[in-house]
This record gives C-alpha cells, structure tokens and sequence, in this order.
C-alpha cells in the first residue's frame, strides 16, 4: 500500500550543524502515527521539512507519490496537507464562526466575497458549523475566540486545518499549555477525526501518546532510532533509556 506522506534519504543542516538525518520515513493510509524524542530531536524542524517551511539540505518529501520538495507550503496544502503549531495562529478578535468560514472560502479561493457578507454563501457557513459540531465547538461558536479556553483554542486551530479538507493533518504539540484536565477530551476529538485523514502527531505526554498512536517514530539527534507498535516501543531499551526513563512501564 502507497504511503500517503513519505521522505527519502531526508537530511537538513543549518552550517556544520546536522539537525535531519537520513530520515525514511512514511505515513499510511487513515494512520494514527505519533512523532516522539527528546527536546532537540529534531522533531519540528522534520514537520517544517514536511509542510515546506524549511527546504532539506538533500532528500526528497512525497504526497501521495508526488515528489513536493520544492513545493512551497501554499501548494502543499492545495494537495491536501495541513498542520497546527506548537503556539496557536488565531485571529483573536474573529468568533469561530467567522475564522471557518474564511478558511473554507480561502479553499475555494473565494474570500472576497466572504468580506461582504457572511448571508451571502450560507452553505460555507453552514459547512462551518458542521466543522465546529464535530469537535464540540458550537456553544462558542459565536464568542471572541480571545475569549475561549485554550483548550477550545487548540481545538479550532484544528478546525481551521480541517477546513482546507486536508488528506494528511500535522498536529505539532496540540496539548501544549492545555490544562491536564482538558488534554484528555482534546485527544477524543483529534482521535475521532475522519479515517481517510492521515495524522502525524508530535506530543510530550506519553500517556497521550499511548492511548492514541497506533504506530510510533522515535527521534533522536535528528535520525530515527526506532519505530513501530506502541508494544514496541515501550519494550525497547533505547528508548527507554534516551527518552522514556528507564522505570516507565
């Protein structure tokens, strides 16, 4: 079966400094696949590699057997790429609503018409609450997004991904700064996102990382040290050693 994210030979260096190492990697059709390591593996500057932020130094990075190396991130998300970031890129003063709907009509290249009237094209509006329905965002679909938890702001980070009807999502981090309390519910929902969307997650939490990952990558240094089941990984030495702590059961 085709892989539908993939990197060849992956290398990126900044001067004499290796950051990306020989990475092979591929992400599977529906996967639920966790990106994991120590702070400065390595992990984000793989993810910008991946969406384009960054260039490798040697390597190739394919979507759905297309070589998108030097495409840039625009284009990669035409072709069905989204992501998040560690910080949250809101629009502080736009409700949910609001911030959805523009970026489906950005997907369909239309946000002229998003600036004269939202009345104007109720069924992206319509497509908007249908998106903020699925992860649990209605009752605050119309409040000030600076006035949402952060919880619900990382949630509507990934309604906005979402909306360019992505096939592969990158969530960087989406627990970061949420309150442990809420990190549970949040990976419900990512959990319950569509099958045909591929998803690639960085994440610190381990118990997280566990309930959700069907297949893990650990990365160390820049290169991959293992990668397989969550079974496996726990079991392996290196990882416990390097990254887990040795009395992790």
């Amino acid at each position: 079966m085709q892989a539908v994210l993939e990197t060849r030979n992956l290398n990126k260096a900044f001067g004499g400094l290796a950051v990306t190492r020989e990475v092979n990697f591929q992400l599977g059709p529906g996967a639920r696949h966790a990106l994991i390591g120590p702070n400065g593996a390595g992990k984000t500057t793989f993810i910008n590699q991946l969406t384009g932020v960054l260039s490798p130094t040697s390597g190739r990075v394919l979507l759905n057997g297309e070589d998108i190396t030097g495409l840039p991130p625009h284009l990669r998300v035409k072709r069905g790429m989204a992501r998040t970031f560690q910080i949250n890129t809101l629009f502080p003063h736009m409700t949910p609503l609001e911030a959805v709907t523009l970026a489906i009509c950005e997907r369909e290249a239309d946000t002229t018409r998003w600036f004269a009237s939202m009345s104007n094209h109720a069924r992206v509006v319509e497509e908007a609450y249908e998106l903020l329905q699925r992860l649990d965002l209605t009752c605050v679909c119309n409040r000030p997004t600076r006035e949402l938890a952060y919880g619900r702001q990382r949630l509507l980070e990934i309604a906005l991904s979402l909306a360019s009807s992505p096939k592969v999502l990158l969530l960087d981090e989406p627990a970061a700064g949420v309150p442990t309390g809420e990190a549970g519910a949040l990976f419900e929902v990512i959990a319950a996102l569509p099958s045909d969307i591929s998803i690639l997650l960085i994440e610190h939490d381990m118990e997280l990382v566990f309930q959700f990952a069907e297949r893990i990558t650990v990365l160390v240094s820049g290169a991959i040290l293992v990668e397989g089941s969550p079974q496996k990984i726990t079991a392996d030495e290196r990882v416990r050693e390097v990254y887990l702590g040795a009395g992790h059961d």
